[in-house]
């Protein structure tokens, strides 16, 4: 019964306490300009593909430009994203696709986060900067849960029902600045 409370108390405090000063001061500024590397595709039975990437992030007034370019040249797909503070003192921000689509994202302990749900898959995108590089991430699968379990009493405790949902891509790039 202690862990429940516990975890509670923890989610409960850490939405309301602010985000460490030092990561809020470097975070996006320290992240601006041009990174490039390979994107590395992997599914369960290994690579799938891999592509050049780059991530151009500049600041613009009140946010941030976020553009992902997958490929080269005339075949490269181009994505221009806005990252804006929500409540950064929190951690708390927006990417704007600016096509009608707004994320929530989380800075939290040096990494950004975003997680959502598109057409009945859900993806978790990490970034992080580490020394001089920018790992890039995201993870997917299917929302639909693959197993149901707990749910029932066991040894006296209720124990609470899990849903697992399969991870079967997983999007990896070491980026450098350019």
């Amino acid at each position: 019964m202690i862990r429940p409370i516990l975890l509670f108390l923890a989610l409960l405090f850490s939405r309301y306490m602010p985000a460490q000063e030092a990561d809020s001061a470097l975070f996006p500024a320290s992240w601006a300009g041009a990174w490039a590397g390979r994107l590395e595709i992997f599914n369960p039975e290994g690579k799938l593909q891999e592509v050049p990437m780059e991530l151009h992030i500049r600041n613009v007034d009140t946010a941030y430009t976020w553009t992902i370019i997958y490929g080269e040249g005339d075949n490269a797909d181009r994505r221009d994203y806005l990252l804006r503070p929500d409540k950064s003192r929190f951690g708390l921000y927006e990417i704007d696709e600016q096509n009608t689509i707004v994320l929530d994202a989380a800075y939290i302990g040096g990494k950004l986060f975003s997680r959502f749900e598109v057409s009945g898959n859900l993806l978790l995108s990490m970034a992080e900067m580490a020394g001089d590089e920018l790992r890039y991430e995201i993870i997917a699968g299917k929302l639909d849960a693959r197993t149901v379990t707990g749910g029932r009493e066991f040894q006296g405790e209720q124990i609470p029902e899990v849903k697992s949902m399969p991870v079967v891509i997983r999007q990896y790039a070491l980026l450098r600045r350019k």
